[in-house]
């Protein structure tokens, strides 16, 4: 009946909801119907029957299937986070490979707000880790999951396994190409706490003789608000810096709309970022980034997790991805 339930949530046929949620990688013609189908599927909890697919395909089931809970560091919901929206697709295209079940979304209050902290300590349930964990909260994680592994641009100290392209590399990036078009008056927006990408920006200003100027630094919630909001800042304080580098898209893409409502003229600044979120190429003009492997990263998560979960190997380990740069419209030479 669950199929049912949801094929009346979305609109749409049984037989198009057990497509979609049978291959996940397959194209919709109508991407809009294949996420309300998704979104449907995760509103009433459905878990995909691995004991009846596998026998149907001849694979044994007498072990049990693999649970993967997903953990949202920074915001309450993937639609709040494009990065994370996007990378969460590659998560549940390779869970589905690999015959794992998804158990539930969760942030961070409901790790501290737990009382049972053995309650999800379990020999087939896994966690991925969505975003860079608070400290205080990775010692519970550890009570109650015994496999995790986080995705980020934040690497920890091997406290457990880590998918990670690197913020700083992604940052320095991002940085010497705009000093190489001249610019030194670069601002920043984004987060400044413990934050690799802000990490990135101040050492790629040393690195090229390049104070740094307080006034040109805007911390942000990294949010397209908070890219908007932050270039309103910034036309306050007068002081115009000719670039601006934000620290992901969600908050580009907030600055450039910012830039084109509040006009201001002969001021027009370079606009670079990291991510490079599907949004990035349909912005006007459309956005100069640094791309992180978003597809490859959440793969290799439930690879990670399956084999630990598996005992193929004992230590935490780190898988390090390289980024590359992306150049669009946005960025042009200093004048």
């Amino acid at each position: 009946m669950s199929l049912k339930k949801i094929a009346e949530l979305a609109g749409t046929s049984i037989a198009t909801v057990s497509r979609v949620l049978n291959d996940t990688s397959r194209k919709c013609n109508d991407a809009q119907l294949k996420e309300r189908i998704l979104n449907a599927a995760k509103e009433i909890g459905y878990v995909p029957n691995v004991a009846a697919k596998n026998l149907k395909s001849g694979v044994g089931n007498s072990s049990e299937p693999f649970i993967v809970d997903i953990l949202l560091t920074r915001f309450n919901s993937l639609n709040s986070d494009y990065f994370f929206k996007e990378l969460y697709e590659s998560i549940r295209e390779e869970m589905l490979r690999k015959n794992c079940v998804f158990g539930k979304f969760l942030n961070i209050p409901d790790i501290q707000n737990s009382k049972n902290t053995t309650s999800f300590s379990k020999k087939n349930t896994g966690l991925i880790i969505l975003g860079k964990c608070p400290e205080q909260v990775i010692s519970d994680l550890k009570k109650k999951y015994s496999y995790m592994v986080g995705v980020d641009r934040n690497p920890t100290d091997y406290e457990y396994d880590e998918i990670v392209c690197s913020g700083t590399s992604a940052a320095i990036m991002a940085m010497d190409y705009l000093i190489s078009l001249g610019h030194r008056k670069i601002a920043y927006i984004g987060d400044c706490t413990y934050e690799t990408r802000y990490i990135g920006y101040y050492q790629a200003l040393l690195n090229n003789n390049i104070p740094l100027d307080y006034n040109f630094v805007y911390p942000s919630d990294q949010t397209k608000e908070g890219g908007y909001n932050a270039y309103l800042s910034i036309l306050e304080k007068g002081n115009l810096p000719t670039a601006i580098f934000c620290a992901n898209d969600a908050a580009a893409i907030g600055t450039l709309e910012a830039i084109k409502k509040h006009r201001r003229k002969g001021y027009s600044p370079s606009v670079i970022s990291i991510d490079n979120i599907y949004q990035s190429g349909k912005t006007a003009p459309m956005l100069t980034t640094v791309d992180i492997p978003k597809r490859d990263m959440g793969h290799f998560a439930v690879t990670v997790l399956v084999d630990k979960m598996s005992g193929v190997y004992d230590r935490n380990i780190r898988v390090m991805f390289p980024c590359k740069l992306v150049i669009r419209e946005s960025c042009t030479y200093c004048t």
